[in-house]
């Protein structure tokens, strides 16, 4: 969406916004909060930092201050949030939202930015809904006036997702989460020299918790040997099976295994696979030397990527702009990413989409799980599987080959025709080179051409009849198919 800055410069005089960072830190906070800060200002609103997320609004003080242009100087290159973040369980009760409300309006504050995950945003939109009954409440009391609740009615509410496990629906990445990938990524390459010069195999955890994102997308990168996720539990027996595909990797040249796993990684029957537990699968059954690497919160610190700094504050200039044009009647949005563009989203609609995902793995509805999670990550899940590891070649072996040709005789199959009765998942396929589409098939007979020395099928129906030179013509085009 294209937007005239020029129109919008002093546009929001006698307004004030306010931005606060809420649970969990990611790199790119800071240029979020010099973004709304800036564009805020450039607008002729009044802006405010909160300090220490929503505890900084219950406790009020000086924990809300008012910024100028130099307050967000030198900041975008820094990682984690320079206004503090913090869980806040007073937030969550109704006198800690009656506080913050209070605070809010002792500014004249009608208009929030909040950046956080899906718990923050939840926050943020009960607060708008209850804020006409807590204004009343506050009146009530006498802590404010009549006149100063009306004319501050309507609490506009914006959300930027902060997290660096890119877990919120609705958007193709959020804030944080490229820069974890950079740290996840140069602890691999790192890891990969020593692992190669000892002939060591690496067990290493990442985070998501409930998120396979950064597990999937890391060992897409790194070419892993083997991924566990929480969204993709493997199949019983899958001990057997990554112990072979790690030997097989050996026995192929190389001197390395890299296994990456989810901290949030689950079997089929819910049961948690943790990264010790696959260590120690590997010494006592392949006899690797194996070691386990935590990266922890290690993904989190550090400056932010080019790309962050860049989403944070097309994200931050958004937010303002959708503060703006907020109305009593619009209801709360988050801003996303979508095409590299800056989108306004319902906050509420990608929560609840978000929770769905959830639910979908807590029911074990695996295969609609990823789907959920979006095109991007499903797209990178069946990637990492198909480069993963070499699928066999496709036999060419005669008697294993599915083709079936729609005309059959059956009557006047050749001497040498051996009868067997089979089953075959088959593709009809005509003298005039028509494929069609596949099909199960009974096969009465499998019938052997000694001249053309190839297996054909034949079988349900005799309603085709054709001479020995059709019939031959028929298997000759199926024997060059097959070869």
């Amino acid at each position: 969406m294209h937007v005239d800055f020029e129109k919008l410069r002093m546009s929001g005089a006698g307004k004030a916004i306010a931005v606060l960072t809420s649970g969990g830190d990611a790199q790119g906070m800071n240029a979020a909060v010099r973004a709304v800060t800036r564009m805020g200002i450039y607008v002729g609103a009044k802006v405010y930092l909160i300090y220490e997320g929503y505890q900084g609004l219950v406790d009020g003080g000086d924990h809300i201050k008012l910024a100028n242009w130099q307050s967000v100087t030198n900041i975008i290159q820094l990682g984690g949030t320079i206004i503090g973040s913090a869980r806040c369980k007073a937030f969550t009760t109704h006198e800690g939202r009656l506080s913050a409300a209070f605070h809010l309006l002792q500014r004249g504050i009608t208009n929030l930015c909040v950046c956080g995950g899906d718990g923050s945003l939840t926050g943020a939109n009960i607060f708008r809904s209850e804020w006409s009954a807590l204004l009343s409440e506050l009146v009530q009391q006498g802590r404010i006036t009549d006149s100063l609740a009306q004319q501050h009615t309507h609490l506009n509410i914006v959300g930027l997702v902060g997290s660096i496990d890119n877990d919120f629906c609705g958007t193709d990445m959020t804030i944080g989460a490229d820069s974890a990938l950079h740290r996840i990524m140069e602890v691999i390459d790192a890891i990969t020299t020593t692992a190669q010069s000892h002939q060591r195999t690496f067990v290493l955890e990442v985070m998501g918790r409930h998120c396979g994102y950064l597990a999937v997308v890391s060992a897409l990168a790194s070419g892993a040997d083997w991924l566990f996720i929480p969204e993709a539990p493997p199949e019983d027996g899958w001990e057997d099976h990554m112990c072979a595909r790690l030997g097989e990797s050996r026995s192929k040249g190389s001197r390395l295994n890299i296994v990456i796993i989810a901290e949030g990684a689950i079997d089929k029957h819910g049961q948690l696979i943790s990264s010790s537990y696959v260590k120690d699968l590997v010494v006592q059954r392949v006899g690797y030397d194996t070691r386990v690497t935590v990266l922890g919160h290690v993904q989190r610190g550090g400056t932010p990527s080019a790309f962050d700094r860049v989403l944070s504050s097309k994200m931050g200039v958004e937010a303002v702009v959708a503060l703006l044009e907020a109305t009593p009647e619009t209801s709360a949005c988050v801003i996303g990413l979508s095409g590299n563009q800056a989108m306004r989203l319902p906050l509420m609609e990608c929560v609840n989409m978000t929770k769905e995902v959830q639910k979908a793995m807590n029911e074990k509805r695996f295969e609609e799980a990823i789907q959920l999670r979006g095109k991007s990550f499903e797209n990178n899940w069946n990637t990492y599987k198909l480069l993963a590891h070499q699928k066999p070649a496709q036999s060419k072996v005669p008697n294993t080959v599915h083709f079936l040709f729609a005309c059959r005789v059956f009557a006047n199959a050749p001497d040498t025709a051996c009868v067997i009765g089979m089953k075959k998942k088959v593709m009809s396929f005509s003298p005039v080179t028509e494929l069609k589409a596949h099909t199960d098939f009974d096969c009465a007979a499998q019938y052997f051409c000694g001249n053309c020395n190839a297996f054909y099928f034949s079988g349900f129906t005799d309603e085709y009849k054709s001479s020995k030179e059709q019939h031959l013509l028929e298997i000759g085009i199926f024997y060059n198919i097959i070869n």
